[in-house]
């Protein structure tokens, strides 16, 4: 259900990471929330990270903030924002560096390669006894978060299909990663219910992997049949909530992980069989190929789609006048009211600097509103680009 974007046109927003304060330097590594905001540098750090996150995103001047996946440990590739759920839901134990035997085809790569050293080191816990929910405390996160803000926060999480990638079966309790898969959606769908009963009403689910396993088995396969199902399980009860589906080709450390992109295979599935109001696509790493698939549904498509128009792992921060290019492309192929404009993906996970991030936001804020101008609506608030509060003004010369 629209509960946010209903009827904001051209919204503006970013994924959802975004790069820690360098002084924001502790992690909960994997204790509870609870405890950690026990310990006063902690919650003093974490607080205050989350004011300046919400208080940058508001300065670009977008209409979505998020809480910046804070929460997740600085660990290496940003692991922790799989890791987060498995570290504390039941039936899970250890840190092991996954077999060989396990990796899943799409995840090797060539020793010498940044993806070699991120896969092969990463590690995880094993699946040791029936995987059950526990608090993530995602509720009391988004509180802080919304709290802070006078916009709203959508709260992402990571979605349990990704998290079965990594994980080895070390009992008999399981005889394949579906029930894996499965006990985990129910899991997260726990979360998501108590997240929803504390008042958030815009939940963002990251990269569940329809577009991974029907470009290699096809969308009818029994595979991504499955896949559909685990999502929609994962989202069950929803309805009061918008639903935004994230998809992207890859983000530990800025890289794309996998060489077949296209989202030809599974545009279906995303468009009609998840369940869901907001489709977001990575456009702008991959030059907008495949925009024009949307076309044929303009005006009537079942989603709204966040295009991103900055991509997350280019260093150099886009010009608004670059950006309200790209955002020109996305309205020839999709209506104004079923727009939403974004980042590829997120900028934490080991990216780029603050700097880098906040620019590349507030173009996106600032081509919004060149939008807008040009539909005849009104701009919205972006301070980062009000010429009177730039941070240095060169006074006049005096006259002489």
């Amino acid at each position: 259900m629209l509960t946010i974007t209903k009827d904001l046109v051209l919204p503006a927003t970013v994924t959802g990471s975004w790069p820690r304060p360098r002084w924001f330097d502790t992690s909960m590594w994997g204790r509870p929330i609870d405890s950690c905001m026990m310990d006063t540098r902690y919650r003093e750090q974490f607080t205050d990270a989350m004011s300046v996150v919400i208080a940058d995103e508001q300065r670009a001047g977008l209409d979505i903030v998020t809480h910046g996946d804070l929460h997740c440990d600085d660990d290496m590739a940003g692991r922790s924002w799989h890791h987060y759920p498995l570290q504390r839901w039941a039936g899970l134990d250890g840190d092991y560096l996954q077999s060989d035997e396990t990796r899943s085809p799409w995840l090797r790569y060539p020793p010498g390669t940044l993806l070699n050293e991120i896969y092969t080191g990463w590690r995880w816990p094993r699946v040791v006894d029936k995987i059950e929910h526990r608090p993530l405390d995602y509720a009391k996160i988004w509180r802080i978060a919304q709290s802070r803000a006078h916009r709203p926060v959508r709260f992402g999480t990571c979605c349990s299909q990704v998290m079965g990638l990594f994980l080895d079966l070390y009992t008999d309790k399981y005889t394949d990663h579906r029930q894996v898969i499965w006990d985990m959606a129910e899991a997260m769908n726990k979360e998501l219910l108590a997240l929803r009963d504390a008042g958030c009403r815009c939940i963002q689910i990251e990269e569940p992997t329809l577009h991974f396993w029907a470009n290699t088995y096809g969308a009818e396969s029994d595979e991504v049949k499955f896949m559909v199902d685990a999502f929609n399980r994962e989202v069950d009860g929803l309805d009061d909530v918008e639903l935004w589906i994230h998809t992207c080709w890859g983000n530990p450390n800025m890289q794309r992980v996998i060489e077949n992109d296209s989202y030809r295979e599974s545009f279906e599935l995303y468009l009609h069989a998840l369940k869901g109001d907001v489709w977001t696509v990575e456009m702008t790493d991959r030059n907008f190929r495949e925009i024009e698939m949307f076309g044929s549904l303009k005006g009537r498509l079942p989603k709204k789609i966040a295009v991103g128009v900055v991509s997350h792992r280019s260093l150099q921060a886009d010009r608004p006048e670059d950006v309200v290019e790209r955002g020109r492309r996305a309205l020839e192929h999709i209506d104004p009211d079923q727009l939403i404009l974004s980042s590829d993906c997120g900028f934490g996970r080991q990216g780029c600097n603050r700097d880098i991030a906040f620019y590349k936001t507030t173009a996106i804020a600032q081509a919004r509103n060149m939008l807008l101008e040009e539909l005849g609506l009104e701009p919205r608030d972006a301070p980062a680009a009000e010429p009177a509060l730039q941070t240095d003004i060169v006074p006049p010369v005096p006259d002489r």
